[in-house]
């Protein structure tokens, strides 16, 4: 297996480098510390063709292929992951259903300002009583006429206080369960579409969240993505491409607490000896940093089952899972490494720590991630 980058690749890696370590991870902590949304990193982003790596360029993107999107999430969000989420969604969770379920007219409508970055876009899928249970939809979409007219609410919804344009999955017909599921794209500014409180959150402070009320809100049918009834289907073939992306968050603030370790364990002197000199440190850091590697090596294969059109939800499952666990271990094992320093916000693997947990719980928990795995194993 060939493991080297190609060009584009390599190019696109030196370019998202240097914006992360100059301009992102100067105020990560600060953007963290104000819970306060980096509208200027995103319109960074946005210039350097970043919010819609995947999509051709006709339709206002970059033109470059999954694992261009995976190393370049890794960078943004080793140096602030609220940043590298934002990214993630309008990447993963917006141009991708656009892309693969949009008809012409939708694509040019919708799909080209969010891949160039001059709108941002939200997914709607989770509700007070369908989290992990994603089929158990409360929203309701009815049609009248041309149009169809939608009431319920959302929860979680990253990038929903600023989101211009909105992927949601709802109910068309109640009676016939994940069968009756249906996708629509929405102009998030339109009549009846409410926003929220802004979620007070652990970690990803600077990413914004809320919840999203439809007071009757009416929506075209030309807005309906693919056909009735196969909003199931856009929702789950979304989060396979999604968990790629939170993988690679989770490779990015792993990568990011791993380096602020050792780092620190080579500078800091206990016992007349550096830290790193301890044989239990050393230790710990090997587990990291081969577990990280480990970690990073099932994204990219799940990348290349993309990039090859191959199925790829047992592949995206497994990094997610692995990916999102070995970033909780080891932002915890920073902590420990950094003794008492590691417990306060003066040091980053603090925030580190609080940013990890998220990975474990969004864009599928680490139970459902089993569960999609041991599916595949009980098909024999």
């Amino acid at each position: 297996m060939d493991l080297s980058l190609n060009d584009e690749q390599e190019q696109l890696l030196r370019m998202v480098k240097e914006f992360a370590q100059r301009e992102v991870k100067p105020i990560a902590a600060a953007l963290d510390r104000e819970h306060r949304y980096p509208a200027e990193l995103v319109a960074r982003m946005a210039e350097l063709g970043l919010l819609g790596i995947e999509v051709p360029v006709d339709y206002g993107g970059s033109g470059l292929d999954t694992l261009a999107y995976v190393l370049a999430m890794e960078e943004i969000s080793a140096a602030c992951a609220s940043t590298g989420v934002i990214m993630s969604v309008n990447n993963s969770l917006v141009c991708d259903p656009l892309m693969k379920w949009g008809n012409e007219e939708q694509k040019q409508q919708w799909l080209v300002p969010l891949a160039a970055g001059d709108k941002l876009g939200c997914f709607m899928l989770s509700e007070p009583e369908a989290g992990s249970d994603a089929a158990a939809q409360k929203t309701v979409a009815v049609r009248d006429g041309d149009d169809y007219v939608i009431s319920g609410t959302k929860n979680w919804i990253t990038n929903g206080p600023q989101a211009d344009t909105g992927i949601l999955i709802c109910m068309t017909e109640p009676s016939a369960g994940h069968r009756g599921i249906s996708a629509f794209v929405i102009d998030m500014n339109g009549q009846g579409v409410r926003r929220g409180q802004k979620d007070d959150k652990l970690g990803i402070r600077a990413s914004h969240s809320c919840q999203i009320f439809f007071d009757d809100a009416r929506v075209p049918a030309s807005q309906r993505l693919g056909e009735e009834g196969q909003g199931f289907k856009v929702a789950m073939s979304t989060l396979d491409c999604g968990r790629i992306g939170i993988a690679a968050q989770a490779l990015g603030i792993a990568r990011a607490a791993f380096e602020a370790a050792a780092s620190y364990a080579c500078e800091r002197k206990t016992f007349g000896q550096r830290v790193i000199d301890h044989q239990a440190v050393a230790f710990m850091l090997a587990d990291m940093d081969t577990e990280i590697d480990a970690a990073r090596l099932l994204t990219w294969r799940a990348a290349a089952a993309k990039m090859a059109g191959r199925r790829h939800t047992r592949e995206s499952a497994m990094c997610k899972l692995m990916a999102s666990e070995v970033a909780n271990k080891v932002a915890k094992n920073a902590i420990q490494i950094h003794g008492g320093n590691g417990y306060v916000s003066e040091y980053p693997v603090e925030r580190h720590y609080r940013d990890a947990k998220i990975t474990e719980i969004y864009e599928g928990t680490s139970e459902i991630q089993r569960i999609v795995i041991a599916s595949y194993l009980l098909r024999g």
